[in-house]
């Protein structure tokens, strides 16, 4: 399967994108190219059939699938593919003239990237619900379908059936967003719930995930965090105007693989629930991103996000803070953004108008903030030897670089350990490490931080 490597066939000699696409369609259907058939181009697909009257209503004309590109002829397909040529050749879609929407559900930075530049320099819109690729060149590809007067659609790539990207670009189009804040992975939700509720191993509720279709057979990017960081880069982009850095690795991307049963039991003790949130803020001369586990209180409406829901906050400057919530993972919430997605983009077609706009701001580069100048609450675990003056020891490292606390319980630990439990009052994070680095040669082991948010 090979994209096309024909040069930019939708510009005109004055260098100005042709926009003869956009004209008026009549009672002429949408037609589809579909760019994958897995789990979530056969939920697409059921979608279409099942609602084809409403949405055919809804749209001005009706939505047809004309042909999809597969990895695999031989693989069995969802039922509703019968009928529709099947290829492996991407130019059999690419130069198909009578294709009006390219719809990418294939996953991956490559071909897929490829296939929605062709795309897109031909002037065909294009929904799709790649977070991995627009974290990585989602600046870019906007700019192309901006300057090819096309649509393109993303709703389905952050937080599976909500509507945030249409909420950043629409509903919050008039104000200032300054801060977001999520739980955008469904398998690191669903694992961190069984663990708390029903007290299952890590092992064990990843296992349950895997068998209801919550988590990939390589589980790495969901436990790992960084499908939560890509979305949280893709929510940014909209949201502050930031541009994705070109290394993930630039935010601060952790886990929930090295969580520990201890720390989930003590933090319900203090009050406090343990999620994998996704973070960002607006300072003005940079921008704060972190992904990673964190308490949060069991008040709040954060403890509340089960199982393999997702939950999105924003703050406008006018608005105020809004909250969304509702299924994030498997195919159906997903193919419902991406058919809401071809609705938009279908009523933008039969208009002869572009309907996608970014957000609220322009995007580019944007600093972002240093690790060291997060400002935080956190949760401080401590394995030591049980012996007098250990606490006070650590209790004053802490205060010499400025980190003062608010709350403080020992018991006993394993063999002649003592557990040291430790909450901060704000701090920055760069002080409270400087604190942990200056303890290091009394620690046998290295402590547990784990940092505790407001929201």
């Amino acid at each position: 399967m090979s994209p096309s490597e024909t040069a930019d066939s939708s510009a005109s000699s004055t260098g100005r994108p042709a926009t003869e696409r956009r004209r008026p369609r009549g009672g002429n259907p949408i037609r589809v190219g579909l760019l994958g058939c897995g789990v979530v181009g056969g939920g697409v697909l059921s979608l279409l059939e099942k609602n084809s009257a409403q949405l055919a209503q809804r749209v001005g004309v009706p939505i047809v699938v004309s042909k999809i590109l597969v990895r695999d002829l031989a693989k069995p397909r969802a039922p509703q593919a019968a009928g529709i040529a099947l290829t492996t050749n991407a130019d059999e879609l690419l130069n198909d003239p009578e294709i009006d929407v390219f719809v990418e559900v294939m996953g991956g930075l490559e071909p897929s990237g490829q296939l929605i530049e062709d795309a897109l320099r031909r002037g065909r819109c294009v929904v799709t619900a790649n977070k991995a690729l627009l974290a990585a060149r989602g600046t870019a590809l906007l700019e192309l379908a901006a300057h090819h007067q096309v649509d393109l659609a993303f709703e389905a790539a952050v937080g599976g059936g909500i509507p945030i990207i249409r909420t950043l670009r629409d509903a919050a189009a008039s104000d200032e967003v300054f801060a977001l804040a999520g739980i955008l992975n469904g398998t690191s939700n669903y694992i961190l719930t069984q663990m708390s509720e029903a007290g299952v191993s890590f092992e064990g509720a990843l296992s349950e995930a895997q068998a209801k279709g919550f988590a990939e057979a390589d589980p790495s990017l969901d436990i790992g965090g960084f499908d939560a960081a890509q979305k949280l880069l893709v929510l940014a982009m909209l949201a502050f105007g930031a541009k994705p850095p070109a290394d993930l690795n630039a935010l601060l991307v952790e886990g929930i693989s090295a969580l520990s049963p201890i720390d989930i039991e003590a933090a319900s003790k203090l009050g406090y629930s343990v999620k994998h949130l996704v973070v960002g803020r607006d300072h003005g001369s940079a921008v704060e991103l972190r992904a990673h586990p964190a308490l949060v209180r069991q008040s709040s409406v954060w403890a509340n996000v089960s199982g393999a829901q997702n939950a999105v906050k924003l703050e406008g400057r006018a608005l105020g803070p809004l909250f969304i919530s509702g299924r994030g993972a498997g195919d159906m919430p997903t193919a419902v953004s991406v058919v809401a997605d071809l609705i938009e983009v279908g009523r933008s077609l039969v208009a002869g108008v572009p309907g996608m706009v970014t957000g609220a701001r322009p995007i580019q580069a944007r600093s972002l903030m240093p690790r060291s100048e997060f400002e935080l609450r956190y949760y401080l675990r401590f394995e030591v030897s049980d012996r007098l003056g250990v606490l006070a020891r650590i209790a004053s490292a802490l205060a010499d670089h400025g980190v003062s606390l608010s709350q403080v319980s020992q018991s006993e630990g394993q063999g002649e350990r003592a557990r040291i439990i430790l909450v901060t009052h704000r701090a920055k994070e760069g002080a409270v490490r400087a604190a942990l680095q200056s303890l290091a040669p009394l620690l046998p082991e290295s402590p547990v931080l784990l940092r505790i948010e407001e929201l």
